[in-house]
């Protein structure tokens, strides 16, 4: 129970500055995890082979999770400590106001809030029999009675106000604590912690005041108007709000986003340690008796079962290639930056290779058909390759990477493929969803970098993932790209280059032959592209008329390509891969067309 002593002489530059000290622990963490990844893990094959490798990248990595999980719990506390100390600079103004005016009226008040008052004179009698109508005779009442109330009351309602802030962040600190076992309990436990955090500190860091559903401009006007703590305070309580709005510098994103993954992943463990040691239900049959045939509809509790774990696995195997490009063994490479993430459906992942706010040259790649977080890793490695082809080229050019599964993509690309009579891949719906998610995105990527001048801007895509630019840039509020280079492209629904948002001669495209790649083809069939002015007298089921950006007629600049397939344009040493390079760095001279 907080007193009136207590309040009066609190003071509350010692919780900021237990803040302070907090937050130097956790940002102590944080360095320490990051120094684990890039000097000790990703070198650890240089000294290490076979199973002394395997050992003791486990125990590193588990060494990593550590830091991070006091970089987490620590940015907790310290957000704690600072909502303490700003939400008890209320109630203790006011009881300082009400002290003060007690002391102005001469009262006087006791330990536990009585407040005394020295007695007046009782106002006279009115002797004159001339009592004005509707004004009662004056009585012995003392004015002070009622002041000194007053004073008592305010001093009673901050003293209520200080215990109840008080109470409040004390359960949610009591709840801050480990068992010791951050292999398999604790990073859930983070998740709980942080909700226990944003309950306690609710009314000092307000989640109501993150932007929704607002520009990049705008979500980065609010994020410059926070002092650099709450900025930190509001990564830690609100990991997964911050990390998705699309506008805020890329080291305050990669903070949150590793939050919210190592919070999922220890989520979605716990959950597949529990479905796999409780019990496995048993195959249901359910036949109709009269044609002994299996009955439609019937919920199978055992698929249900498999399903589910399936599921958890493959989505923990998209977290663990995520980690591993924060691990990666390969001498020379940027630091990965994660700018979103979300483990919901097929899930998101959006990984950059190197600081896309500082570089001089910045390609976005978006992945088409099957891209999703359980297959990360082959489009991550694309993005990758391109950057080290980037990066050799000439002029020693400053370089970030980006790959964005930042949409439900199809998942399908081949009739009856995944048991779809008709292939996802021949929708339009993927791409139309993505679109202002893109246009959004790429905002974000411009407004970080300080403005559509401060860097180089190229959006590359991959099949369906050309037509999600193409949308994106018609229909989704355009790209704001200074190139665009389309691989494998199905179709941008445009019937030229000019249509699509990139300045005049900026559209590239690179495909192989159909005998090597068939989507440019199949795009046309089920009329991805736009349509071919010069070929009206067909019919418009006809293929012919529709225009891909591989087509000539469609005004894109031809690149070589030696590509074997569908997935070769990322092949290291390719004239693919040279070409996209080259756009990327602006070498425009260095392509080869054909």
């Amino acid at each position: 129970m907080v007193t009136i002593k207590e309040l009066t002489e609190l003071d509350r530059s010692k919780f900021s500055g237990a803040a302070g000290g907090w937050a130097a622990v956790s940002n102590r963490g944080s360095a320490a995890m990051d120094r684990v990844n890039r000097e000790m893990i990703a070198k650890l094959h240089l000294t290490q082979k076979g199973r002394a490798e395997k050992a003791v990248r486990r125990s590193l990595e588990q060494l990593s999770s550590n830091f991070q999980y006091i970089h987490a719990e620590c940015g907790l506390i310290r957000a704690a400590l600072s909502g303490l100390a700003s939400e008890l600079e209320g109630p203790q103004r006011k009881l300082k106001e009400a002290l003060a005016d007690a002391a102005a009226l001469k009262f006087t008040v006791d330990a536990n809030g009585a407040v005394k008052y020295p007695a007046t004179v009782p106002y006279a009698p009115n002797l004159s029999g001339a009592q004005p109508k509707g004004v009662p005779f004056a009585t012995s009442a003392d004015p002070n009675e009622g002041k000194a109330r007053a004073i008592a009351n305010r001093i009673a309602a901050a003293l209520s106000e200080a215990n109840e802030i008080d109470g409040r962040y004390a359960r949610a600190l009591a709840r801050l604590k480990t068992d010791g076992n951050l292999a398999k309990t604790d990073w859930a436990d983070v998740a709980r912690d942080t909700k226990e955090i944003q309950g306690a500190a609710g009314k000092y860091l307000k989640e109501s005041d993150i932007p929704k559903g607002k520009s990049p401009k705008e979500n980065a006007a609010w994020w410059g108007s926070l002092s650099q703590a709450q900025r930190a305070e509001y990564i830690s309580v609100h990991p997964a709000s911050i990390g998705a709005l699309d506008g805020l510098p890329a080291t305050a994103r990669d903070e949150a986003n590793r939050l919210v993954l190592a919070e999922v992943r220890g989520s979605f463990e716990q959950q597949l340690k529990d479905l796999e040691t409780g019990p496995k239900p048993k195959y249901e049959h359910h036949i109709n008796p009269i044609t002994g045939l299996p009955l439609q509809g019937k919920e199978n509790k055992r698929l249900e079962w498999e399903n589910k774990r399936k599921y958890l696995q493959d989505q923990l195997a998209g977290m663990q290639q995520i980690q591993n490009r924060f691990q990666t063994d390969e001498e020379g490479l940027p630091k990965a930056y994660l700018l979103g993430f979300d483990a919901k459906g097929f899930g998101r992942a959006i990984v950059a290779n190197g600081n896309p706010d500082t570089a001089e040259h910045t390609a976005v790649y978006v992945p088409g058909t099957t891209a999703r977080l359980s297959n990360a890793e082959n489009d991550m490695k694309k993005s990758l390759e391109l950057w080290r082809q980037s990066n050799a080229m000439p002029g020693n050019p400053s370089v970030s990477t980006v790959t964005w599964i930042g949409y439900s993509a199809p998942q399908t690309a081949r009739p009856f493929e995944g048991g779809h009579i008709i292939p996802e891949a021949s929708s339009l719906s993927y791409a139309d969803k993505a679109a202002p998610q893109l246009s959004k995105f790429l905002d974000g990527v411009r407004t970080a970098q300080g403005g559509p001048h401060a860097s180089h801007l190229t959006v590359v895509g991959h099949s369906y993932g050309t037509t999600a630019i193409g949308d994106a840039s018609i229909n989704g509020g355009g790209l704001g790209a200074d190139d665009i280079v389309a691989v494998a492209s199905p179709g941008m629904l445009v019937k030229h280059a000019d249509e699509l948002d990139a300045p005049k001669g900026h559209v590239w495209s690179e495909a192989a032959t159909w005998t090597k790649d068939q989507v440019p083809a199949g795009g046309k069939i089920v009329r991805l592209g736009g349509d071919n002015e010069l070929t009206p007298w067909l019919s418009p089921l006809n293929p012919l008329t529709q225009n891909v950006p591989s087509d000539r007629v469609f005004g894109a600049n031809i690149m070589q390509t030696d590509s074997d397939d569908h997935g070769g344009y990322w092949k290291r040493d390719s004239v693919s891969l040279w070409n996209q390079a080259a756009v990327v760095t602006g070498n425009y001279d260095s392509v080869k067309r054909d």
